[in-house]
């Protein structure tokens, strides 16, 4: 493994206490345990980060709606990524959060020197806020000229003060680093599509908020009360924080890392933001930016609408961890996106774990205990079996080069191959043949390389399945360290003289599904209004014939006849009036919609249109909008959706 030093950094994502932890999280997370267990195997020094992202203006929501403070509510949901995290065994050296003070520290002590370095300076920002991403966008950029193009939630103009990072400066630096590191951001295919990004120019980066508190703080050195740092900002810089930049940095000897891993959503931070900030602050960039692709299930996109949404820890309760783990990292090239089944995932386990690997096994133990009383000796392996060794040497050459290359199904691919080996070994020289002919010495040659194939296997094979290699291990008289790893791997050694343990099945055969099918759920009209599809996703969702709601569903939005009291037109905005509407309250309701090119003020006054009545109320362009008003969009231009005949305000729509 090239590494310019003996230490190995790992880092996950930290997660967004949003939402509880998914499939997607767990992939994550088991491709990182996997490379800090292979990189501990394999001697290196390692430190293992995971933890969570717990500022924000939406976190902020999310804890008002559900009656708690932020800190409550932060506590409450990064608990629980902990918890599976411990229910997994993932082997983490650090768990970090965003509310930690040491952190926070941190954060601070770097805005700070990158003010001081001239790279950060205060001015006023006014754009398209998305709560849901914490990403500001152009115009151009919104889908419907209202909608994020990467959520599809509705975004809000936001005009306010706020510090600026000089990302521009550093558009000629990224390049030049993308261009001289050619695996920085993996797969390949990303970066190009990173670079493309940076070279079509980069603005500078609005890094604070004061629309908002729920966040870190400024320096007090900046004297600036009201201002709270970026979320981005704040989150980006777990990574050194963790090892104590700040603070005692006792551990930044293990800087830069080896690996970021992170969902392809979040590339454009990782691999534009960070490694900018990372300039500015003198650090050394990070080896690889990894990025893997989004899982679907049963070949459809999971939402809660659907009730299709996977639960880790359910499927390995049900299936096994490791055979869980396995799945997910043999079963799709990393950087693409990957379909869950549990079809799928019992033709893994029946098929790769019971015959393959589970079956070896046994007829390891079958055949010692037949012949030789569980007795095994490798003196004679390389005399009659070279060949096979030769082929198995061969592979394991070249099979670790995939792991940090993140071509994780294609190291288990060609582990699969040197089982194959053993396999086939059996069939070809018939053990049982040779101990009629008293063929022994043969024959315990034969056993004794499949015995060493397997304990080679079983050493690559810890980092995925390290419960079931524990049996292997025990079963062969194997200790899993760096010691054998050394002997049988790097100085292709055997084992030499060892005592065969017999052990229960390892993969017992799975006849039937194990867990319920999906079936749609109901889901409140938060969580609908929350998962707002694109444009894109939307033709697409429409053409499907299960995308089909309950009148219950339904009926959880509330739209009411509403009258036009007063229009008038918003200074500055080239889209929004400003309407007063009677929907039959005590007083009118604000609301701000975008209709200015298709309608003037003067011509809706006194007119009636329906009113979504029962929506969050927003802010635009630092003004309420207490609801929004139904329209119709082609090309021929925009028209309001209205009564027939006049109604009573307040008139509910059914």
């Amino acid at each position: 493994m090239e590494n310019s030093c003996k230490n190995v950094y790992i880092t996950t994502p930290i997660y967004y206490v949003n939402d509880v932890a998914h499939i997607g999280h767990a992939y994550t997370t088991i491709i990182a345990d996997m490379l800090a267990r292979y990189s501990r195997l394999t001697g290196y020094n390692t430190y293992f980060l995971t933890g969570t992202d717990e500022h924000g203006q939406k976190i902020a929501q999310s804890a008002e709606a559900r009656g708690k403070t932020a800190k409550e509510y932060a506590d409450e949901v990064s608990g629980k990524f902990r918890k599976l995290w411990d229910d997994f065994d993932i082997t983490y050296d650090k768990f970090i959060r965003t509310t930690d003070e040491e952190h926070k520290l941190g954060v601070q002590k770097a805005f700070e020197k990158m003010y001081e370095k001239g790279d950060i300076y205060k001015g006023e920002y006014e754009g398209f806020y998305c709560v849901s991403c914490e990403t500001f966008f152009t115009e151009k950029q919104l889908v419907d000229e209202q909608f994020c193009p990467d959520c599809g939630k509705p975004t809000n103009i936001v005009k306010e003060e706020s510090y600026f990072f000089k990302l521009s400066k550093y558009e000629d630096k990224l390049i030049k680093w993308y261009e001289e590191n050619e695996d920085c951001i993996l797969p390949r295919a990303k970066k190009n599509e990173i670079m493309n990004f940076v070279k079509g120019g980069l603005k500078d980066l609005s890094i604070s908020r004061t629309s908002f508190d729920w966040g870190v703080k400024l320096p007090e050195s900046l004297n600036e009360p009201k201002h709270v740092m970026y979320v981005w900002l704040d989150a980006l810089m777990n990574y050194v924080t963790a090892l104590g930049y700040g603070g005692d940095e006792k551990n930044m000897d293990f800087w830069p890392a080896k690996v970021h891993l992170v969902g392809k959503d979040i590339l454009r931070f990782h691999s534009v933001y960070w490694p900018a900030f990372l300039m500015s602050l003198d650090l050394p960039l990070p080896d690889h930016i990894a990025a893997h692709g989004w899982w679907t299930r049963d070949g459809e996109k999971m939402s809660k609408s659907k009730g299709n949404v996977v639960d880790p820890k359910e499927v390995a309760d049900a299936y096994g961890l490791d055979a869980f783990r396995y799945f997910m990292l043999r079963e799709v090239p990393f950087g693409q996106d990957g379909d869950f089944s549990q079809k799928a995932l019992m033709d893994r386990i029946n098929s790769d774990l019971g015959n393959d690997l589970g079956n070896l096994l046994n007829r390891i133990s079958g055949m010692s205990g037949k012949y030789f009383d569980f007795k095994i000796d490798s003196k004679d392996v390389v005399k009659y079996h070279e060949k096979e060794l030769n082929e198995v040497q061969e592979i394991l050459d070249n099979v670790e080069k995939y792991v940090f290359n993140m071509q994780l199904n294609r190291y288990l691919e060609d582990i699969w191959k040197i089982l194959t080996i053993a396999n086939k070994a059996i069939g070809d020289h018939e053990p049982w043949a040779k101990m009629k002919d008293g063929k022994t010495e043969e024959a315990m040659a034969l056993v004794a390389l499949i015995t060493n194939i397997m304990a080679k296997v079983a050493l690559l094979l810890d980092s995925v399945m390290p419960e079931k290699i524990a049996k292997i291990a025990t079963s062969l008289g194997l200790e899993i360290n760096n010691e054998s790893y050394n002997k049988l791997i790097v100085n292709k050694e055997l084992i030499g003289e060892t005592t065969i343990t017999k052990v229960e099945q390892l993969f017992p055969r799975i006849e039937e599904i194990l867990l319920e099918q999906a079936k749609p759920t109901e889901v409140s009209k938060t969580e609908v209004e929350e998962k707002k599809p694109s444009k894109k996703e939307e033709k697409k969702e429409t053409q499907e014939e299960d995308n089909l709601i309950t009148i219950d569903q339904f009926f959880e939005t509330t739209l009411r006849i509403g009258t036009i009291v007063e229009a008038e037109e918003v200074p500055k905005s080239k889209k929004l009036l400003k309407l007063q509407v009677d929907v039959g309250e005590e007083k009118p309701r604000q609301v701000l919609a975008g209709i200015k090119e298709f309608y003037s003020a003067e011509s809706l006054v006194g007119t009636q249109a329906c009113v979504v009545a029962n929506l969050k109320p927003a802010k635009l362009m630092g003004m309420l909008s207490e609801g929004m008003l139904l329209a119709a969009k082609d090309e021929d231009g925009l028209c309001l959706i209205r009564p027939e005949k006049p109604k009573t305000n307040g008139t509910k729509i059914s």
